[in-house]
């Protein structure tokens, strides 16, 4: 299992010994919501760069925000691999093409009430697909297990399309439920209270992979 530790949860008053804490993930899982789209806000462009600085892990960021046209740019920075955005979120398929254009991998997500349908017709255009398996906005939620549902659907149409994206969930990610994402076909876990919030990040993440 590939494991995206989401800095969300970490204490960015010491954001050095933070990564380094995580050092052994794949990625570093950067979840940046405006406050609109989700009734939270976190940060912007100017600690995601400090992080892309510090941190020797590609970055996965997330945008959980109402118009992701307007900050795809503002997130192209060389540690960035993949730019997530919200198949909800207003002109998704401009910002594909934006994403591409700056030449980064294309994430599309898809909160728990969306459905797979959604996105089938675009599947061919993006690398990962994004299931949420809380209500995006917040950390520390339950893990809800009939996301799995979605994830089995897209293990088919993946099959069945020829295509090669992955699959990756965020939320309630844990060593309770990493066995549940593995066998419904997940490639991809972000972990965020459970990687940071552990006494030994390291053990975590490896409990996870």
């Amino acid at each position: 299992m590939i494991i995206a530790p989401s800095i969300l949860t970490a204490d960015f008053t010491a954001l050095d010994q933070e990564l380094k804490k995580i050092e052994t993930a794949d990625y570093v899982h950067i979840d940046i919501m405006d406050g609109h789209f989700v009734p939270n806000i976190s940060f912007g462009p100017s600690i995601t760069n400090q992080i892309n600085k510090i941190s020797k892990l590609k970055l996965d960021v997330h945008l959980m925000v109402t118009h992701p046209l307007f900050w795809i740019e503002k997130f192209n920075f060389s540690q960035v691999e993949f730019i997530t955005v919200h198949v909800e979120s207003i002109d998704y398929e401009k910002a594909i093409d934006s994403i591409k254009s700056a030449g980064k991998k294309v994430g599309i997500s898809i909160k728990p009430g969306t459905q797979v349908d959604s996105i089938k017709n675009i599947l061919n255009q993006v690398d990962l697909v994004l299931v949420m398996t809380v209500e995006p906005g917040f950390g520390g939620q339950s893990f809800m297990p009939e996301m799995m549902r979605k994830v089995k659907e897209l293990v088919l149409l993946r099959k069945a399309k020829a295509l090669n994206f992955m699959i990756e969930v965020d939320g309630g990610v844990s060593d309770k439920t990493i066995d549940i994402c593995k066998l419904a076909g997940v490639d991809m876990a972000v972990a965020g209270s459970f990687v940071f919030n552990h006494q030994n990040p390291k053990k975590a993440i490896e409990v996870l992979k």
